[in-house]
C-alpha cells in the first residue's frame, strides 16, 4: 500500500470516528441501517404487520367477524366484501389474518424476550465465573440441544396440553440453551479484557461488572441474533399450530389456518395462500431487518 493510500484510509477512519462521536452510537447505527435498501423494505413490511396487530380490533370485530361462523358464505372467493375470501366455516380470512398477526408477533416477541433474558443471565454468568457452575450449566444446555427443537417442544406440549401458554413455555425452554451458548461465547471474548480487570481492581461487584460492562458490550450481537430468532420462533409456532399442538381453535393463528386449508388446496387455493403469504412476509421482514442490523452494528464494517 502506498503512502497516499494509507493517508487516505486514515482520513476515512478519522472521519468515521468523528461522525460516531458526534451522532452517538445509536444514531450512527440508524444512519447506516437506512443505507440498506433490503433492511428498509423489511422494516416497511414489518411496520404494516405491527399496524395491523395494534389496530386489529378496529379493523375487524373479533367476536362477530373472526370467531362467528356463517354457513351461507362458506369458501367465498376474494371480493370487495371479503378481501381474501372466506374459509370453510364462513369466517372472513382477512380478519383472521389481521388478528393472527397479533398472535404471531406476540409469540415471537414474548418467546425471544424471555429466552434472551434467561439465556443472557446464564450465558454471562457462566462465562464470568466459570468453574463447576459453568460446567453444570453447559452440560444441561448440551442435553437440551441434543434434542431437536421440534421434538422438545412437542414433548413439552404433549405433557402440558395444547394451549397458548404451554406453547410459549415450550418455545422459551427450547430457545434458552441456544441463547445461553451464544451469549457465553460472546462474553468470553470480553471478560478477559483490560477494562474488566480494572473494574475488578477497583472493587466493583461481580453483578455490576456483568450488567454494566459486559452486557452493554454484547448488546449489538444479541439484538441481531434476537431479531433473526423472532422469525424462526414465528415459523415454529405456526408449525406447532399446523400439527394441532398450538393455539386451540377457533382462535385465529396462521399455522392453524394452514392446517384447516389442507383439504381445500385444489378447489379453494386462496384459503391456504393468504395465511402462507402472511407467514412468509413476516419471517422475511425480520430476517431482512436482522441482516441490516448486523451490518449496521458490526464494528468491522464501519469503515
Amino acid at each position: 500500500m502506498g503512502t497516499g493510500e494509507a493517508h487516505n484510509k486514515e482520513l476515512v477512519i478519522d472521519e468515521e470516528q468523528t461522525t460516531v462521536k458526534r451522532n452517538g452510537p445509536m444514531k450512527e447505527a440508524w444512519r447506516r441501517l437506512r443505507k440498506s435498501v433490503t433492511a428498509m423494505i423489511g422494516l416497511g413490511i414489518l411496520a404494516v404487520f405491527v399496524f395491523l396487530a395494534i389496530f386489529a380490533d378496529v379493523i375487524a370485530d373479533y367476536e362477530t367477524v373472526v370467531i362467528s361462523m356463517d354457513g351461507t358464505r362458506m369458501l367465498q372467493r376474494p371480493s370487495l366484501e371479503h378481501l381474501m375470501g372466506t374459509d370453510h366455516l364462513g369466517r372472513d380470512i382477512f380478519a383472521r389474518i389481521v388478528h393472527g398477526a397479533r398472535v404471531s408477533l406476540t409469540i415471537g416477541l414474548f418467546v425471544t424476550g424471555f429466552a434472551v433474558l434467561i439465556g443472557g443471565f446464564f450465558g454471562a454468568s457462566t462465562a464470568y465465573w466459570g468453574g463447576l457452575y459453568d460446567m453444570i450449566i453447559m452440560r444441561i444446555c448440551d442435553i437440551l440441544l441434543s434434542i431437536p427443537g421440534v421434538l422438545l417442544g412437542l414433548a413439552i406440549i404433549a405433557v402440558l396440553g395444547p394451549s397458548l401458554i404451554n406453547l410459549l413455555i415450550a418455545l422459551v425452554i427450547a430457545n434458552i440453551p441456544i441463547y445461553t451458548r451464544f451469549i457465553r461465547s460472546t462474553v468470553l471474548t470480553i471478560v478477559e479484557q483490560d477494562f474488566i480487570e480494572a473494574a475488578r481492581a477497583c472493587g466493583t461487584s461481580d453483578l455490576r461488572i456483568i450488567y454494566k460492562h459486559i452486557i452493554t458490550n454484547v448488546t449489538g450481537p444479541i439484538i441481531v441474533q434476537a431479531t433473526l430468532s423472532i422469525a424462526a420462533t414465528i415459523l415454529s409456532a405456526a408449525g406447532f399450530s399446523f400439527l394441532g399442538m398450538g393455539i386451540a381453535p377457533p382462535h385465529p393463528e396462521w399455522g392453524a389456518m394452514l392446517a384447516d386449508a389442507r383439504g381445500y388446496l385444489r378447489t379453494d387455493p386462496h384459503f391456504m395462500i393468504f395465511p402462507g403469504i402472511a407467514i412468509i412476509l413476516t419471517a422475511l421482514s425480520f430476517n431482512l431487518v436482522g441482516d441490516g442490523l448486523r451490518d449496521a452494528l458490526d464494528p468491522r464494517l464501519k469503515t
